[in-house]
């Protein structure tokens, strides 16, 4: 195969490196599965094993690939089940950490308000999906999420009832959408929580809450998800080791 980019100025090994990217992000192969070896990746690109092994350790230095020793390069799937929780630490009455139990309030089509068209990279009201979202200790809700996602790459998600599918909502989109979240970006900010969200988080308008906003993203670097996470200040917990 001919190995084909955008600008052919561009090193062979970074051309290689972003049609590798490219196929990735259109799921030629999928999270934790072995891509081919060097030598037959050089075989069908027509590139010396170097220029190949340059393109994968760049990818390996970006998190999106990881060697294994003895068993080969696999594709990264990131883990983001624990995220949200080095933020917020939720207790029993014992002192036992706890995670929360996640509930799914409404899930709806909409036009995307200008904040979220902007985060999302999307025209001015394009299509969206929007997810709330309430985490609770038994009655309590502790966290309100507000989840958005371009409607066009997400409409299964109109189809089924989420609930049932489990509490993580990325091996969903994985499963039911083809997308993969490979990666985010995360900031933390604090606010006086507004009337809606107060209603959800059963907290005095104006109560003190912990924003963490995050911008998921594919392989490529597309942007699928948008999601503001907003909580009990209380739970908030911020450490970090010095050395």
């Amino acid at each position: 195969m001919t190995l084909l980019s955008a600008d052919a100025r561009l090193p062979r090994y970074q051309q290689l490196r972003d049609h590798l990217l490219e196929q990735i992000a259109n799921n030629r192969w999928r999270p934790g599965e072995a891509i081919p070896t060097e030598a037959a990746l050089a075989t069908e690109f027509d590139l010396s094993v170097g220029t190949v092994r340059k393109a994968v350790d760049a990818l390996v230095a970006e998190g999106v690939l990881e060697r294994q020793q003895g068993r080969g390069t696999f594709i990264r799937r990131p883990q983001f089940q624990s995220s949200l929780f080095r933020f917020f630490r939720f207790e029993s009455v014992n002192g036992e950490r706890v995670l929360p139990e996640s509930r799914i309030l409404s899930i709806e089509p909409l036009p995307a308000p200008s904040a979220v068209a902007e985060a999302l990279g999307l025209a001015p009201h394009a299509e969206v999906i929007r997810i709330v979202r309430l985490r609770l200790l038994g009655a309590q809700p502790v966290l309100a999420e507000d989840i958005w996602l371009p409607r066009q790459l997400f409409q299964p998600l109109l189809e089924v009832d989420l609930d049932r599918k489990g509490p993580l909502l990325y091996p969903i989109y994985e499963e039911l959408c083809a997308q993969v979240v490979a990666s985010a970006e995360e900031s933390l900010t604090a606010e006086a929580v507004d009337a809606v969200h107060g209603r959800l988080l059963q907290l005095p308008e104006a109560s003190p809450v912990v924003v963490i906003e995050r911008l998921a993203r594919d392989y490529a670097g597309k942007p699928l998800e948008w999601r503001r996470s907003r909580g009990h200040a209380q739970h908030f917990r911020y450490r970090i080791d010095i050395r």
